[in-house]
């Protein structure tokens, strides 16, 4: 196909090769597979200096216009003859538009057009921006290069962009008969990394060619920190990718790591594949291969990570990772860990087997989704040891933990007046340490929003009429209380507890005195339950036996309640015949509140329990046997919303809370106003005087307080319980005050106080200096620390994820003149004298902290100290160095049963994820 001379001067060319390849050279690179291909070089004409330069900004032509001047002759059309063969298509398919800043120009002798400075050719999808296009149309050739400015700098270079695909080479050359075309020195983006070709050969349009290759993930394709070179490598788009010999290279310097030939299918799309794993060896379980597994793309909103663990001892794990997710409707991720663990050797005496499994599933909805309905869960359940025994992560943060929790529920609400909502959540609450077990499955509660009968319908409520009010509230539980051993068997459901509870409270509120607020409520409560007790005392065996009595019962019980505060507000000035005093007040708020309850005594619902085999005793000898075994009891014993009181309760609850603030000058000079300080957040008293009792009618004084200095990075927490009782000779409380037995007027029966201080180098506060990617999201996803004073977690499968932040400012490249860090502190303190033992229960400092040593170096810690038993507690040591493209860190625990080491170092970018390196050394076997 030869290309059409121009007869005008509105050039024609032919351009229907420029429908070439997307140069998509995409591969999914994995362990160390690396690709290449061949060259060959070619000159580029560029234009000559004797072409009269002819400007035209636009010129658009039409594909009819190629066609000859010369007029077809007519033929008489046969009705009877019919041509299967298609026609064949036009030339060109779409409409060509060319343009160039400076000229563009024919040259008849030549046969060429050249078009210069920003020249440009747009066809289909296809567009070519370059300094210089030259058109050869003797020998159907596309010429595309940069050009030369005045001071001899190589500039506006090829930019080849077909779709999505952009290729920016030195030079093009492209035949358009023959569909072929030579590329150089081209730079393409693909699957996450760029490629850097000498030669690329684009044979036809589904083959391509490149030779001497290089792929890499690194910024600086001027000088790549590594890169994998590519000797030959053929590509079919979409489809292929074949490789001969191919290895890494850091910095120019070859390595041995590489393949002699490779074969990758590709596709545009999420695509399955096999996930390669890490070889390694254990102290007690031998070598070991882990996470090595399968990848299924099932669809664009859901995807499925099989991983598995093998260890030469027959140890054996299982992974199951899932994230799915669907734009502005919900996201969320599922995996399911289980471990199959055997220790030491058959036959030895320290040889044992356990499993270990762990699930946690975490779903969000968007909130655009639906207003009125919302579904969440975040669940972590599992072996309580699971996080002691698990081979393939070191969580510490899970590990210190001594408490895992789930929760999944589904909300909805019917908008109106008044609204209703109702929910149904699963929860469950597990105890690692004592490996006990709760769970509700599940818990409905439905609310119905406050009702005001006599509101006006107009301005504010008024009065004690109109602020009446009444709600209804229904909540139902199906609870069940297991054991590690007895989870998700049969047998944890034999005791489950299955109630419902209903409530009306009804209130008002109104002004006393014009400065009091005064407010009161009853509040009436019914039961329902499925389960009562029945007791009765067997005097041959002189035990009380229990029996469970299935069938629908229930109690109601009501209260009333009422409740007197205000606010005071003081004020103290200093001195004002000072010109700037450095304390200009100091403001003191009091609220204080004093509040009533009364509760019946609902004594109805209780009995006692009959005395069996009572043959041959009289009935004083049977009320006797009554009375010291007391068996006084109610049916509704044990159940889930309490028991009815029996006793009548009449009590006076007396509350006072501080807030204390200063007004001092401020540090700024040009400051018109002085800075407010809070000194103390608050300082609460409460206590409690039960009319009812008989003795020790006051219970104790609860003190708790709290404020933040150093703006604000030093937070200071305190509480103390003041008992005005004294103790007798055996430390029990006896009805007499402590002042009344030659002691204090409070007798402390226990103190706590908590600190925590925060400094970093910035501004701002130094939580949000630290890495809040990997680490911290797996803290939080396994019920940890939103910190790391705990230590960070290191999960093994997710080793080479990159979550390290940008940072704000570039470093200097001669020196870091900033040195970036960030320090926690965290103490606490406790002190117990309920029995005159006068004792620190517990006395401990925890610190944590990260030093940016340089731009790319930084270092961490994670320790504490308690000084109650004189020792360290668990420390972690950190160390990480970012390599641009690559990231090395080091973790090491020096003591403790867990002591342990891991290094790791490998690439960044997802796509070359498998070319890693890792040791470690796991924690030695506790005999």
């Amino acid at each position: 196909m030869a290309i059409q001379k121009p007869s005008h001067t509105f050039t024609k060319i032919h351009l229907k090769a420029l429908r070439t390849n997307n140069f998509k050279i995409l591969f999914a690179l994995s362990f160390t597979v690396f690709i290449n291909t061949f060259s060959f070089a070619q000159d580029i004409p560029k234009p000559t200096d004797s072409i009269k330069p002819t400007v035209k900004d636009s010129v658009v032509v039409n594909a009819k216009d190629f066609v000859k001047n010369e007029a077809p002759a007519e033929k008489a059309q046969d009705s009877t003859t019919t041509d299967s063969i298609k026609p064949k298509k036009e030339l060109l398919e779409h409409i060509v538009r060319y343009s160039a800043k400076d000229y563009t120009s024919f040259n008849q002798k030549k046969q060429k057009l050249f078009l210069y400075n920003d020249a440009q050719i747009d066809y289909g999808d296809i567009n070519i921006k370059s300094g210089s296009i030259v058109i050869d149309y003797s020998t159907n050739t596309v010429y595309a290069k940069g050009i030369l400015d005045s001071v001899g700098t190589y500039s506006q270079a090829p930019v080849f962009t077909q779709g999505k695909n952009v290729v920016e080479p030195d030079s093009i050359v492209f035949n358009t008969q023959t569909e072929k075309a030579l590329i150089y020195n081209s730079k393409t983006e693909q699957s996450g990394g760029t490629v850097i070709a000498q030669v690329t050969k684009k044979e036809n349009d589904s083959v391509y060619f490149i030779h001497r290759g290089k792929y890499t993930t690194a910024e600086d394709l001027d000088d790549p920190e590594y890169y994998i070179l590519l000797r030959k490598a053929k590509i079919v788009p979409g489809k292929k990718i074949v490789t001969g010999l191919a290895n890494l290279f850091i910095y120019e310097v070859p390595t041995p790591i590489g393949v002699p030939f490779a074969f990758f299918p590709q596709s545009e799309k999420q695509t399955s594949g096999v996930l390669i794993p890490t070889f390694g060896e254990q102290n007690d379980r031998g070598y070991f291969l882990q996470n090595g597994g399968y990848y299924f793309a099932i669809n664009d909103y859901v995807d499925l990570a099989v991983l598995g663990d093998y260890y030469t001892n027959g140890s054996y794990g299982l992974r199951l990772e899932n994230t799915y997710a669907k734009r502005y409707r919900f996201r969320g991720n599922v995996g399911f860990r289980y471990e199959n663990l055997i220790t030491s050797e058959r036959g030895f005496p320290d040889y044992g087997k356990s499993t270990v499994y762990n699930l946690r599933w975490s779903h969000s909805q968007d909130s655009k989704a639906n207003p009125s309905s919302r579904f969440s869960a975040s669940v972590n359940l599992g072996s309580s040891t699971y996080y002691r025994q698990s081979v393939n992560q070191i969580n510490t943060g899970a590990f210190l933990n001594n408490t895992l929790s789930s929760s999944v529920s589904y909300s909805k609400t019917f908008e109106g007046e008044p609204s209703v909502n109702y929910s149904v959540t699963a929860t469950h609450s597990q105890n690692t340490n004592t490996e006990q077990i709760n769970m509700t499955l599940p818990t409905f509660q439905g609310n119905v929003s406050r009702i005001f009968p006599f509101a006006p319908k107009n301005g504010s409520k008024k009065g004690i009429i109109q602020n009446i009010n009444f709600q209804y509230s229904v909540r139902g539980e199906n609870r069940i209380q297991t054991t590690d051993s007895l989870f998700f068997k049969k047998e944890m459901f034999d005791d489950a507890k299955t109630g419902f509870q209903h409530s009306i409270p009804i209130s008002t509120n109104f002004k006393v005195f014009k400065h009091f607020s005064l407010s009161t409520s009853a509040s009436f409560n019914e039961v329902w339950t499925f389960k009562t007790i029945d007791k009765f005392y067997d005097n041959l065996t002189d035990e009380v036996i229990t029996e469970t009595v299935n069938g629908f019962d229930a109690f109601r019980t009501y209260n009333f309640s009422t409740s007197l505060g205000t606010t005071v507000y003081g004020m103290f000035n200093f001195k004002k015949d000072k010109e700037n005093p450095k304390i200009h007040a100091i403001r003191h708020v009091i609220r204080p509140s004093i509040s009533y309850n009364i509760n019946p005594a609902f004594d109805k619902y209780y009995e006692t329990a009959e005395v069996i085999n009572a043959d041959g005793l009289t009935a004083a000898e049977i009320e006797i046997i009554q009375n010291e075994n007391n068996l006084e009891y109610s049916r509704f014993d044990g159940g889930l919303f309490g028991t009815p009181g029996k006793n009548f309760s009449s009590s006076m609850g007396i509350s006072i809370a501080n807030n204390f603030e200063a007004k001092v000058r401020d540090k700024d000079s040009t400051a018109t106003e002085p800075k407010k300080v809070v000194l103390l957040n608050n300082l609460n008293f409460s206590t409690s005087y039960n009319f009812a009792g008989d003795s020790l009618q006051w219970s104790p004084v609860r003190m708790s307080g709290g404020t933040q200095l150093f703006d604000n990075k030093l937070s200071v927490n305190f509480g103390a319980t003041l008992d005005p009782y004294a103790l007798d000779n055996n430390n029990r409380r006896i009805n007499k005050f402590n002042v009344n037995n030659g002691g204090s007027l409070f007798r402390l029966t226990s103190a706590n106080m908590t600190m925590s201080y925060s400094l970093s180098s910035s501004k701002k506060d130094g939580s949000e200096n630290r890495n809040q990617g990997r680490a911290i999201q797996e803290n939080l996803r396994s019920g940890g620390r939103d910190d790391d004073l705990f230590g960070v977690s290191e999960d093994f499968s997710r080793q080479n994820e990159d979550a390290d932040s940008k940072k704000d400012e570039e470093p200097s490249a001669f020196y870091n003149f900033k040195i970036p860090w960030d320090l926690r502190l965290a103490y606490a303190v406790n002190y117990s004298n309920n029995t005159r033992q006068n004792e620190i229960s517990s006395h401990s400092l925890m610190f944590s902290g990260n030093i940016e040593l340089s731009p790319k170096w930084s270092v961490g810690a994670s320790s504490g100290y308690d000084l109650k038993n004189k020792g360290f507690t668990y420390t972690q040591l950190r160390f990480e160095r970012d390599l641009l493209s690559w990231r090395m860190n080091f973790s090491w625990v020096p003591f403790s049963t867990r002591a342990s080491w891991n290094f790791f170092i490998g690439i960044k970018s997802n796509i070359l994820k498998d070319l890693k390196y890792e040791k470690r050394r796991q924690p030695d076997q506790q005999l």
